[in-house]
């Protein structure tokens, strides 16, 4: 059993739910994402997402697409994010997956990509762009090195699709809670809890709902309903707004609001 299926055993256990948080490694360099996921850790982020950037996300909003940029710009890439990683795991056990978009993978090399991952303490991958139908060769590397592979689900996802998905996924079921891209809401979508037990009616793997999350109230009533809560954009507006020392403190406090919010 992995840190992603340790963690949600221990807090249903607990009876508590995840609080998952989703960075872009290397805004705006891989220094501070270093510096920062272990604060992140320690400010009650039960689950880190790292963004890997891409030049052209096409499932993020404008927030997560110019963070994107900023790492680009900044030099992050797969090779520096994976070393970053491995000196996270010096001193931060918190379980850490990969969340972007197939190209990179697969520029790198499936396989590389996994076992280089897994050596570095990564513990699952999640890409946006990737059906269950075309993940066969990617989840038998991931499933060889010990890494999990995150599945999505969307409002629109049928019965068929939740047991193509359950076939390859572990760790968690990530739940798009909203069509569209990324990005801060005003409000949470109102059949999360009617999707969520339809996905609970065909696998015991975990859900955890993200996209439009952004307050500790909206991640309070998602929590009643899922096994884990994402907020991604509400955070990473902040390395727009903030830097160095400020944008650490402004970042740490936020997670710890949101997970005071749905204890």
């Amino acid at each position: 059993m992995g840190r992603i299926s340790r963690k949600f055993k221990q807090l249903k256990c607990e009876g508590r739910k995840a609080l998952i948080v989703f960075v872009t490694a290397g805004d705006p360099d891989i220094a501070l994402t270093e510096s920062l996921v272990p604060q992140i850790a320690a400010a009650g982020a039960d689950i880190i997402e790292l963004g890997i950037p891409f030049s052209d996300p096409m499932a993020d909003g404008p927030t997560i697409q110019l963070s994107s940029d900023r790492a680009l710009s900044g030099g992050a890439n797969l090779k520096s994010i994976l070393a970053a990683v491995k000196n996270i795991r010096q001193e931060c056990d918190v379980p850490i997956l990969l969340m972007g978009y197939y190209n990179p993978v697969l520029a790198f090399g499936l396989e590389s990509f996994c076992r280089e991952a897994a050596a570095a303490g990564v513990d699952g991958v999640l890409l946006v762009d990737l059906p269950p139908e075309e993940a066969g060769e990617l989840v038998s590397f991931t499933k060889k090195h010990g890494i999990d592979f995150i599945p999505l689900l969307t409002p629109t996802s049928d019965i068929s699709r939740i047991n193509k998905i359950k076939k390859s996924g572990s760790g968690f079921i990530y739940y798009v809670s909203v069509a569209g891209v990324t990005g801060a809401r005003s409000s949470v979508a109102e059949d999360i809890g009617s999707m969520v037990e339809k996905i609970r009616m065909e696998t015991a793997l975990p859900v955890a709902v993200g996209f439009g999350i952004s307050t500790p109230q909206q991640a309070g009533r998602v929590a009643k309903l899922a096994d884990g809560v994402v907020v991604g954009s509400a955070l990473v507006k902040l390395f727009e707004q903030f830097e160095g020392d400020e944008l650490a403190l402004k970042v740490t406090d936020a997670v710890a609001a949101l997970k005071k919010g749905i204890l």
